[in-house]
């Protein structure tokens, strides 16, 4: 026998040995991939059925899918008899170094899912938070928010410090009460100037009945006695009812004769001329 018969001999021989292991492995990896996607439309199917942003369902799945496949190849190989040290030792490094990379945007990352998962804001509403973001939110993605400020610019504000910070949500309620601070002069009327106040923001149907609108003294100034104002209106309505009725409160008020004064300050002169004595020249 040839050294050629031989050699084709002993590659049969290995074939026929690791052939159990090779169907072996064919069905780990048929059975695997059938119940990773059978997992993952059970999944979708639940999460689309709960109140989970699209978003972050499918951000959750494509992570999931990725760390389902990765197990099923170690699994594969496993079966095959090849050692999986190398393969978890490359893994291990390149999660590391992604992870280093990454830090901000992992930050961010993290926000995101906090900000879908607990909803502090949803699109369309108007928010303003602590580090300086302000603006109605247009898309909220899961590293980034997006926005439209008041100017028309469009914001991007990073999700991680975005969930960290405090958020006014000003769309949240379906009211929002609007305060006017009015100054009126020491002379005139509090209890007039209340009257009309009150009278004028009444005649506005976009004012709520209830709460009822008050009139409170808050405080002596230097040269006014100040009356700060709360009324409610929907808070679709706030800011034409609030520009409108600022507006309308300082027509009757003049109508009624009770002056907003301006600011005032005394001057006392002090002359270093000394006054001549009677009688001198």
């Amino acid at each position: 026998m040839t050294n050629l018969e031989i050699g084709i001999e002993r590659l049969l021989n290995r074939l026929i040995d690791s052939l159990p292991s090779f169907i072996s492995a064919i069905l780990v990896l048929v059975i695997g991939i059938w119940l990773i996607k059978f997992l993952l439309r059970f999944l979708t199917n639940r999460l689309n059925k709960g109140k989970i942003d699209s978003s972050l369902t499918n951000f959750l799945l494509s992570i999931l899918k990725a760390i389902l496949y990765i197990l099923l190849l170690l699994t594969v190989t496993s079966t095959l008899g090849i050692p999986n040290t190398s393969f978890v030792a490359v893994l291990g490094a390149a999660g590391l170094a992604i992870g280093l990379a990454l830090q901000g945007s992992l930050s961010n990352f993290a926000g995101g899912v906090l900000i879908l998962l607990f909803k502090p804001f949803k699109i369309g509403h108007f928010i303003s938070s602590s580090n300086g973001v302000e603006g109605t939110v247009q898309k909220i993605d899961i590293l980034y928010t997006t926005l439209k400020a008041k100017n028309g610019t469009t914001l991007y504000a990073p999700n991680g410090p975005l969930a960290n910070a405090v958020i006014n949500n000003v769309s949240d309620n379906e009211n929002r009460m609007a305060e006017y601070v009015i100054g009126i002069s020491y002379n005139s009327d509090i209890d007039v100037a209340r009257n009309v106040i009150l009278k004028t923001l009444a005649a506005d149907p976009l004012v709520l009945k209830e709460p009822a609108p008050v009139v409170l003294v808050s405080a002596l100034g230097d040269n006014a006695v100040n009356l700060t104002t709360r009324a409610w209106s929907a808070n679709g309505d706030f800011w034409p009812t609030y520009h409108r009725n600022y507006q309308l409160i300082k027509q009757e008020l003049d109508k009624n004769n009770i002056g907003i004064p301006y600011p005032q300050r005394e001057i006392h002169v002090i002359s270093d001329t000394p006054t001549p004595a009677l009688g001198a020249e």
